[in-house]
């Protein structure tokens, strides 16, 4: 097995998808603040309410989320999926029925 295949199996990716309440000010300040730490941890917006965080390893995104799960609002559904770049890299995107090519993938470096 090559590296650049093993590697596709190791990088991971952690898919946080939710649907929170918004109908109090309250319930708008909890989301609005859920979705901020998805950002200041380095997700980014993959489409309304889903956040992507691309991870070099399994041992990374197992922090990643446990952070999510320290900053879950009270109210609302929350979803975390970790998938790896092989399966996200198989996502298809479509926009208005034209394909749509996934959100690029960082290089691992290697120090050694």
């Amino acid at each position: 097995m090559n590296a650049e295949r093993f590697n596709a199996y190791r990088i991971m990716w952690v898919l946080v998808l939710y649907d929170l309440p918004t109908e109090t000010k309250a319930n708008m300040q909890s989301a609005n603040r859920f979705r901020k730490g998805l950002l200041d941890d380095g997700f980014t917006l993959f489409q309304l309410s889903m956040y992507v965080r691309h991870c070099p390893s399994r041992e990374n995104a197992e922090v990643h989320i446990k952070r999510v799960k320290f900053m879950l609002p009270k109210a609302g559904k929350v979803a975390i999926m970790c998938i790896t770049d092989k399966q996200f890299g198989d996502i298809e995107i479509f926009f208005a029925r034209n394909k749509e090519e996934p959100p690029p993938t960082f290089q691992q470096l290697e120090l050694f």
